[in-house]
């Protein structure tokens, strides 16, 4: 309904969720993403979308909702979900992951001297790109000066806004503040855009960004070494978190580590891992 109007209790918003729209868009998200909007979000999705509806010249989240059943839905999918979903992150964010992946998973690999030596990690959830570059910065500090390694780390999100950012490896200045002075040494530059840095092409090239959906079939075949997913459990139910766990478990090596945001955890959610530091777990079958 149009701002101008007026109500008992005085002007109108300009955008109402109703309820049932409300039921429609959380089903909407939770059939297509896994995603779980409770009552509480409400009013965080409304803001959200305003300026999608606003783009789009709608003026009524009905009429939103009835795109959405129609034939655009499936092309809208992708920017209901960019508007959606929230991408807070830094660089080093929980550095005991950090220094867990560093010691506990790269040394043993390193002191294993496998004869095809390859080192894959997969940053599932990696938003604007700070975590995936905070493990390419430990992944080359690791392997410095060890030839022939095939390392890789895979970043997916399903934002294109922030996996576009991701891939362009520009930061504010302030983003070195949380990066090890040794590391921004290495493998931070500064950017011709004032303001900003730029990380060093030998950090980009051990990174491949790519949209995916948690929800859907993953086209990766090989294993990893490393899983990093914080904080994208926490959007889901139970029952989604243990089919989510469970794949990862069978995208992992034996032994391999799934590492979880310090609001998360596997109590009660899958028996395939073992903790074996904080919010650190080991697959064990």
């Amino acid at each position: 309904m149009s701002s101008r109007q007026e109500t008992a209790n005085g002007p109108r918003r300009e955008f109402e969720l109703g309820d049932e729209e409300f039921r429609f868009l959380a089903s909407f998200m939770s059939k297509e993403t896994g995603i779980v909007l409770s009552d509480h979000k409400r009013d965080m999705v409304c803001g959200r979308l305003v300026k999608r509806l606003r783009a789009l010249g709608l003026r009524e989240f009905s009429q939103y909702c009835d795109m959405l059943r129609g034939p655009q839905g499936h092309a809208e999918v992708e920017n209901l979900v960019n508007a959606i979903t929230t991408n807070i992150t830094n660089f080093f964010r929980e550095p005991h992951h950090f220094d867990h992946l560093r010691d506990q998973v790269l040394a043993p690999r390193l002191n294993e001297r496998p004869r095809r030596p390859r080192v894959r990690i997969w940053s599932a959830g990696c938003s604007t790109g700070e975590e995936p570059y905070s493990i390419a910065m430990t992944m080359a500090d690791a392997l410095k000066g060890c030839d022939g390694w095939d390392a890789l780390v895979l970043a997916t999100d399903i934002d294109t806004n922030v996996l576009r950012r991701g891939e362009a490896g520009l930061y504010p200045l302030a983003a070195l503040d949380h990066i090890p002075e040794s590391y921004r040494k290495r493998f931070v530059r500064r950017a011709h855009e004032a303001d900003k840095v730029q990380m060093a092409d030998e950090i980009r090239r051990l990174i491949r960004f790519r949209r995916l959906n948690l929800h859907e079939n993953w086209p990766m075949k090989g294993l990893f070494d490393a899983i990093f997913c914080r904080n994208v459990a926490i959007y889901f139910d139970k029952p989604t978190q243990r089919q989510l766990f469970n794949r990862y478990a069978d995208r992992l090596f034996m032994g391999g580590i799934l590492y979880l945001g310090h609001a998360e955890s596997l109590i009660g959610v899958s028996d395939r891992f073992e903790a074996v530091d904080k919010t650190s777990y080991r697959r064990i079958k």
